[in-house]
C-alpha cells in the first residue's frame, strides 16, 4: 500500500511539472515571442538527450547552440532556465505535501514513517512504560538557530512568489470545477509572469536589519503557528496510544545569530544587537495581539449560562480600576472583557509602560486564569485547542520571540581584555604570557569583586565596543527577558582562556559575580565552538581543564551543571576534508561526554551545520541520527541558514514535516538509550580503529592536493566562480576573514559554494574513495565496511552523504571550468586527480552500500536529480562561457556598461544553478 501512494504521488509529481511547464511556455512566448520559446525548447530538448544517450556530437550541438547566443536573448535563455527550476522545485514542495496528505488519508494502519503518530505507535509497540515517556519528554530538547549565513541565492521577493504558487498548486489539486480550475491557472500564469518580470538579482549587499526581518518571515509566516501545533499533536498522539495525558514540555524552540553574530561582521554592533531584540518583541506581541483577538471572537459564554471563577471576577474588577478600561461592552461575557484587558495590556507592553506585561510568565498567569475557569463549565475530553494554542505560542516565544546568540572571534576578546589589563596595571603585556599565565591573571580577576573599568575609563573604539555589547547583554536581559540572550558563543576556541575571558567582560557587567563565600552568579552561558581539525582533537582535553578549575566548576553549577559545546563542520571539512572532518566530529563528542559525565556536568552540543553536504547538511532527522546516540539526551542544537530555510520553512507543511522527523528522531533515540532491554548499535573498538584508518588515509590524500599542491588555489580561483560570487550581495558579512586572500582566512561558504557552482562538489566528497580504498587494500575486509553500512547510522549517513555529493557532482560539465585556468600544466594535473578520485570514490560506495547504481536507497531523489540536470547543464556552460568573457574584458579594461551586462548574466547563471542544485552552501 505504501508503493502504491509513493507511485500515486510520482506521477502526479510529474503531472505538476508539465502544467507548470506548459504555463511557463505561454509566458515566455508572451515576453520573448516565438524566437526565446523555440531556443529554450531547442537547447531543453538536447539536453535531455544528451543525459538519456551521452553522445558526443549532441553534446557540440549544445555548446554551439549556446556559443552563438547573444544579448538580449542569452538573457532571457538564462531566465528562462532559471525560472524553469524554480517551479520545478515548487512541484516537489508539493509533492512532498501530497504524499503526507496521502498518508493521512489512509486508515489508521498506515502511518508515514517518521511522522508523530509513527513515533508514538514506535514507542507503545516497544513497550516504552509510561514512566518512560515522562522521563523522555523531559529529556526531549531541540532548537534550531536560523543564521544569516549568505547561501540563499533567491531574493524574498522571488520566494513570496514562490510561496503562492506553491498555495495556487495545492488549491489545484483540490478544485473540482473547470472554472475553479481555470481561475487558479489564469492566477498560477499571473504570478510566473510577475516572476518573469521581477529582478532576480540584489543591487546592493542587505544590511544586518534587512537580514533580521528576512528571518522574522518564517517566525511571522509559518513557525509562530507550527511549533504550538506539533507540541499539541503530540500531546494528543501519546494520549491515544497510552490513555494517559502529558503535558508536553516545550521542548522545540528556535533561536537566531542574526544580528547577534560579530565574528568577522563589523555591520553587526551592540546597537544593532538591541535593535534586533526590539524587532524579535515588536513581533511577537503584535502576534499575540492578534492571537487574543482570535480567543475574544471565540469565547463568548455568558454568565447567564455557566458560571466563572471567581479569580477570574476578580481579576476583571481590579484591572478596570487599574486601567481604567471596560474590555468589552457586554457584562455577561466575562471571558471577553478580560481578553479586552489583556489586549490593553498589551498595548502598554508595547509602549514599555508599567501598567503593561512586566514578563511574559504575567501573561501566560492571565491565560491560565481563563482555562482554569473553563475547566469549571467545558468538557474536558474537548479542551478549546486556540486557547492551548495560545498558551503554547506565550510559552514557546515569550517576549523575546526567539533567543539570540552572541558570537564573536576568541582573538577580539583577547585583544580587547589585553588593553584593559594593561591601562589598570594588571597585565603589560596580557597577549604575550602564556597560557599559565592567561590563567593566573583571569582567576585572580574573576575572584575579586573589585571592577576593573571605571566609568571614567577611555579605550579605543573596538575595546569600547566589545565592553558596550556585554552591557546590552545584561539591559536585554533585565528588559526582555532571561531567553532573550542565554549563550555567548566563542569562534575558534583553542584554550581555557578563551573562556574565562567572556566571563571576564561578563564580570564587569555584572552578569557574572564570585561572592565571599565563594557562590557564583552567573547569568551567561560561555561556549566554545571547535571549528578545526586541531580543535577537535585537542577539545577534549581543553574541556577536561576547564571542568577542573573550581572557579568555572561553580559557574556551571550557577547555570544548572550544563556546558554548551559548538561544533563546526564548515572550516572543520574546510580544512580536512568531509569524511576526516565527520569522524573527529563523532570521536570529540563522545570524548567531551565521557569527560562532562565525570564531572556531573550536562552537555548541549551545537551543531554548526550548513545547507551543503560539504557543511555538514543533509536532512534535519539523519543529521541527528549519525550523532552519538548517548549525546542526544542532554539537548541538542543546530544551525538552520541560507536556502535551508526557505526549502524546510516557506511552506507550513513542510515546516511540520520535517519537525515531526526531528521530534521522532530524537524521542526514538532516547528511548532506545532509557530501555535497558533494548541494545544500540553502538561500535566496537575494531570498528572504530578501523574508521581511524580510513579518515587518517582520508585526510593524508584531501591535505596533498589541498595544501601541498603549489597549483591547487590557482585552480580553485580560475575553474570556480569564486571571484564572481562576492558580487552576488547574499549577505552582509565579507566572503574572506581579514580580507586576506589566504586560504585560511576563505570562509567555508564560499568555498563550498564555488565547487557547488562548477559541478565538482569537490568539498562533499573528494578523498574518501582513497581512505576506503587503502583500507581494504590493507585489510581485505569489504564486508566489515558493508556491515557497518547495514548498522551504525553515522557510517551510513556518510556514505548516504556521499552518494549524493557524487550524483550531483558532473565532472564533464566540469572539465569546461577547468578551460578557465591559465596554466595548462595544473589545469591538466589538477583535475585529472578528481576525476581519478571521483571514480575511486563512487567505485568504494558502490561496493559497500551494495548497490548498481548511486541513490538506489532513495530512487525520488535519484528521479529528482535526473530530471533537474538537463536544466542545470545549459546554465553552466553558459556560466563558463561568460565567466571567461568578462575576465578578459577585466583584463582588457573595457568599460563599465560592458562588464556590469557581462557580470550581471554571470550572477543569473549563480542563481539558476543554486536554484537547480539546492544545497549550494
Amino acid at each position: 500500500m505504501e508503493v502504491k501512494t509513493d507511485e500515486k504521488s510520482t506521477i502526479s509529481l510529474r503531472r505538476d511539472v508539465e502544467y507548470l511547464n506548459k504555463i511557463l511556455d505561454k509566458v515566455l512566448y508572451h515576453e520573448g515571442g516565438e524566437e526565446l520559446l523555440e531556443k529554450v525548447n531547442k537547447i531543453r530538448s538536447l539536453t535531455t538527450s544528451l543525459r538519456d544517450a551521452q553522445d558526443p556530437s549532441i553534446y557540440m550541438q549544445i555548446k554551439e547552440e549556446i556559443d552563438q547566443l547573444q544579448p538580449p536573448l542569452r538573457e532571457n535563455v538564462i531566465r528562462a532556465f532559471s525560472v524553469n527550476l524554480h517551479l520545478f522545485n515548487i512541484a516537489e514542495q508539493n509533492y512532498r505535501v501530497r504524499r503526507r496528505r496521502e498518508y493521512q488519508a489512509q486508515d489508521d494502519t498506515i502511518i508515514q514513517p517518521g511522522s508523530l503518530e509513527d513515533g508514538a505507535k514506535r514507542l507503545f509497540e516497544n513497550n516504552v512504560s509510561p514512566e518512560q515517556i515522562g522521563e523522555l519528554l523531559e529529556q526531549l530538547s531541540l532548537e534550531l538557530v536560523i543564521t544569516a549565513h549568505p547561501t540563499e541565492a533567491t531574493r524574498r521577493t522571488m520566494l513570496r512568489i514562490h510561496q503562492r504558487v506553491a498555495s495556487l498548486l495545492k488549491a489545484w489539486d483540490h478544485s473540482y470545477t473547470r472554472y475553479a480550475k481555470k481561475v487558479i491557472q489564469e492566477t498560477i500564469e499571473n504570478e510566473i509572469t510577475i516572476l518573469w518580470q521581477s529582478s532576480e538579482i540584489r543591487e546592493k549587499k542587505p544590511s544586518v536589519m534587512k537580514e533580521v526581518s528576512n528571518g522574522l518571515y518564517f517566525f511571522d509566516k509559518v513557525l509562530f503557528d507550527v511549533l504550538p501545533r506539533l507540541h499539541q499533536d503530540l500531546e494528543d498522539l501519546l494520549y491515544e496510544k497510552y490513555n494517559q495525558q502529558w503535558h508536553v514540555p516545550s521542548f522545540l524552540r528556535f533561536g537566531s545569530w542574526i544580528g547577534g553574530d560579530r565574528d568577522g561582521n563589523p555591520n553587526v554592533t551592540a546597537n544593532t544587537t538591541l535593535q534586533t531584540l526590539k524587532e524579535h518583541r515588536a513581533l511577537v506581541l503584535s502576534k499575540y495581539k492578534d492571537s487574543l483577538d482570535r480567543l475574544k471572537e471565540l469565547l463568548s459564554q455568558s454568565t447567564k449560562k455557566v458560571a466563572v471563577s471567581e479569580e477570574i471576577e476578580d481579576s476583571i474588577q481590579q484591572e478596570r480600576k487599574t486601567l481604567n478600561y471596560n474590555g468589552w461592552h457586554k457584562e455577561d461575557e466575562v471571558y471577553r472583557i478580560k481578553l479586552g484587558l489583556m489586549l490593553r495590556k498589551l498595548e502598554y507592553t508595547e509602549q514599555e509602560h508599567e501598567l503593561g506585561y512586566q514578563n511574559a510568565e504575567a501573561l501566560l498567569n492571565d491565560l491560565y486564569m481563563i482555562q482554569n475557569s473553563l475547566e469549571q463549565h467545558h468538557p474536558n475530553k474537548t479542551p478549546i485547542k486556540l486557547l492551548r494554542k495560545v498558551i503554547r505560542q506565550v510559552n514557546v516565544f515569550g517576549f523575546h520571540l526567539a533567543t539570540l546568540d552572541i558570537r564573536n572571534h576568541s582573538g577580539e576578546h583577547e585583544t580587547a581584555l589585553a588593553e584593559i589589563l594593561r591601562d589598570v596595571n594588571i597585565a603589560p603585556d596580557y597577549k604575550a604570557l602564556d597560557e599559565e599565565g592567561k590563567l593566573d591573571v583571569l582567576i585572580k580577576v574573576l575572584e575579586d569583586p573589585r571592577p576593573l573599568i571605571s566609568i571614567y575609563d577611555e579605550f579605543s573604539a573596538e575595546t569600547q565596543e566589545m565592553i558596550n555589547t556585554f552591557r546590552m547583554i545584561k539591559e536585554v536581559k533585565d528588559t526582555f527577558g532571561e531567553r532573550a540572550i542565554e549563550v555567548y558563543l566563542i569562534s575558534m576556541t583553542a584554550s581555557v582562556s578563551d573562556l574565562l575571558e567572556v566571563l571576564v567582560f561578563a564580570k564587569e557587567v555584572g552578569l557574572y559575580r564570585v561572592y565571599p563565600d565563594g557562590h557564583v552568579k552567573s547569568r551567561l552561558h560561555v561556549a566554545p565552538l571547535l571549528e578545526t581539525i586541531d580543535d577537535l582533537k585537542h577539545g577534549p582535553d581543553m574541556i577536561k581543564h576547564l571542568f577542573s578549575i573550581p572557579l568555572y566548576r561553580r559557574h556551571l553549577q550557577a547555570r544548572g551543571d550544563l556546558q554548551e559545546i559548538m561544533l563546526g563542520y564548515s572550516d572543520s571539512s574546510k580544512d580536512g576534508g568531509t569524511l576526516t572532518a565527520n569522524w573527529e566530529l563523532y570521536q570529540a563528542q563522545e570524548e567531551i561526554h565521557s569527560i562532562a559525565s565525570s564531572f556531573n556536568v550536562k552537555l548541549k552540543y551545537f551543531h554548526g551545520r550548513g545547507g551543503s553536504l560539504g557543511r555538514g547538511g543533509g536532512p534535519l532527522n539523519t543529521s541527528l541520527l549519525s550523532q552519538p546516540p548517548i549525546t542526544l539526551g542532554d539537548g541538542v542544537k543546530i544551525t538552520e541558514q541560507g536556502e535551508v530555510l526557505s526549502s524546510r520553512y516557506l511552506l507550513t507543511d513542510i515546516a511540520y514535516r520535517s519537525l515531526e522527523q526531528a521530534t521522532t528522531t530524537m524521542m526514538t533515540a532516547i528511548a532506545g538509550l532509557n530501555d535497558a532491554t533494548k541494545q544500540v548499535d553502538i561500535p566496537s573498538q575494531t570498528e572504530r580503529q578501523a574508521m581511524g584508518k580510513i579518515s587518517d588515509y582520508a585526510l593524508e590524500k584531501y591535505q596533498s592536493l589541498v595544501f601541498q599542491d603549489d597549483g591547487f588555489l590557482k585552480y580553485f580561483n580560475q575553474a570556480t566562480p569564486l571571484n564572481e560570487l562576492g558580487a552576488l550581495n547574499i549577505g552582509s558579512r565579507p566572503m574572506k576573514r581579514k580580507g586576506s586572500d589566504r586560504f585560511e582566512d576563505l570562509r567555508a561558504i564560499p568555498w563550498v559554494f564555488a565547487w557547488t557552482q562548477s559541478r565538482q562538489l569537490l568539498p562533499a566528497w573528494f578523498a574518501a574513495g582513497t581512505g576506503f580504498y587503502k583500507f581494504i587494500e590493507e585489510t581485505g575486509d569489504l564486508a566489515l565496511l558493508q556491515e557497518l553500512y547495514q548498522k551504525w547510522p553515522f557510517f551510513q549517513s556518510t556514505i548516504n552523504n556521499l552518494q549524493m555529493a557524487l550524483t550531483k557532482a558532473d565532472l564533464t560539465t566540469a572539465k569546461e571550468y577547468t578551460k578557465m585556468v591559465e596554466d595548462t600544466a595544473i589545469q591538466t594535473r589538477i583535475y585529472d586527480q578528481i576525476v581519478e578520485e571521483y571514480n575511486l570514490t563512487k567505485a568504494m560506495v558502490l561496493k559497500i552500500a551494495q548497490q548498481e547504481e548511486l541513490m538506489e536507497h532513495k530512487p525520488n531523489i535519484k528521479e529528482s536529480v535526473r530530471l533537474r540536470n538537463p536544466l542545470v547543464d545549459p546554465l553552466n556552460l553558459i556560466q563558463v562561457n561568460l565567466i571567461s568573457q568578462l575576465r578578459k574584458e577585466n583584463e582588457n579594461g573595457s568599460d563599465h556598461e560592458v562588464l556590469n551586462s557581462l557580470l550581471t548574466e554571470v550572477l543569473l547563471t549563480i542563481n539558476g544553478v543554486a536554484a537547480g542544485l539546492r544545497n549550494t552552501g
